[in-house]
């Protein structure tokens, strides 16, 4: 069951929020302001785009395997200049950026170290290389520990499509293979508030229903667990963490 692009910018959207106090972080602790041409490697439908574009005079540039997704985000950020292509092969010469990012990207690829060599091939010297984040299902924890099937499918789930759910605890050995210099790796911590946003429950369980529609053991349950999850968010006793990576680089010179 695939989801429209319309809901995939919604997701986006959503785990942009979650991520918001990363970035807000690294790209202090890298002066960022400083930097004039940016690159973001799996742009997807352009949510960060459109983000540095309110908060940069920056030029920034988007790469993406799907061209649908492409059209989507010039519309997001028409400012920004968009190419189709893959963080295999990025259609940049080298020593082009300032700054060459991805978000929730590596675990999705066949090879993140090819990537990200590919990514600091395109930085000057002295760039910075930036994963802003990166999940590590291996870490997960849910309450009520009923829930906790949940993660345990999606693990299976992630693996089926080809995808690494354990990526972030590799981030650091990547980014020191790929020759960069003063890493810095973290994990984005958990804050859970008072207010419950039925809108949030109900994204979060369309994005579960794509990734398990196959899976016969959850459809046979997906009603009980979705009300379960529905009402522990509602009387805010729900905790869902995942830990989620950062790493900061820079390119030697």
């Amino acid at each position: 069951m695939n989801l429209s692009i319309q809901k995939w910018h919604e997701r986006y959207h959503q785990q942009a929020r979650w991520t918001k106090s990363l970035r807000d972080y690294v790209y202090k602790r890298i002066g960022f302001h400083q930097a004039k041409l940016i690159l973001d490697v799996g742009c997807g439908t352009g949510v960060l785009l459109g983000e540095l574009s309110q908060i940069s005079i920056c030029t920034t540039f988007g790469v993406d395997i799907d061209p649908a997704i492409i059209r989507f985000a010039h519309s997001i950020s028409p400012k920004s200049l968009l190419s189709i292509g893959n963080g295999f092969n990025l259609p940049f010469r080298a020593e082009s950026f300032d700054v060459s990012q991805c978000h929730f990207l590596l675990l999705w690829v066949t090879n993140p170290r090819q990537v990200l060599i590919e990514m600091v091939r395109v930085l000057r010297p002295g760039g910075y290389l930036l994963v802003l984040a990166e999940p590590d299902y291996g870490g997960r924890i849910d309450y009520p520990s009923e829930l906790a099937k949940l993660g345990s499918w999606q693990i299976e789930a992630l693996k089926l499509q080809g995808a690494n759910p354990y990526i972030g605890r590799e981030i650091r050995s990547l980014f020191s293979n790929a020759g960069l210099l003063d890493i810095e790796v973290g994990v984005l911590g958990g804050q859970w508030g008072g207010k419950y946003s039925k809108k949030e429950a109900e994204l979060e369980w369309e994005v579960i229903k794509s990734d398990l529609y196959q899976n016969i053991e959850f459809l046979e349950s997906a009603a009980t667990l979705e009300t379960l999850d529905l009402s522990a968010r509602k009387n805010l006793q729900r905790i869902l963490f995942v830990p989620t990576f950062y790493a900061i680089g820079i390119k030697p010179g």
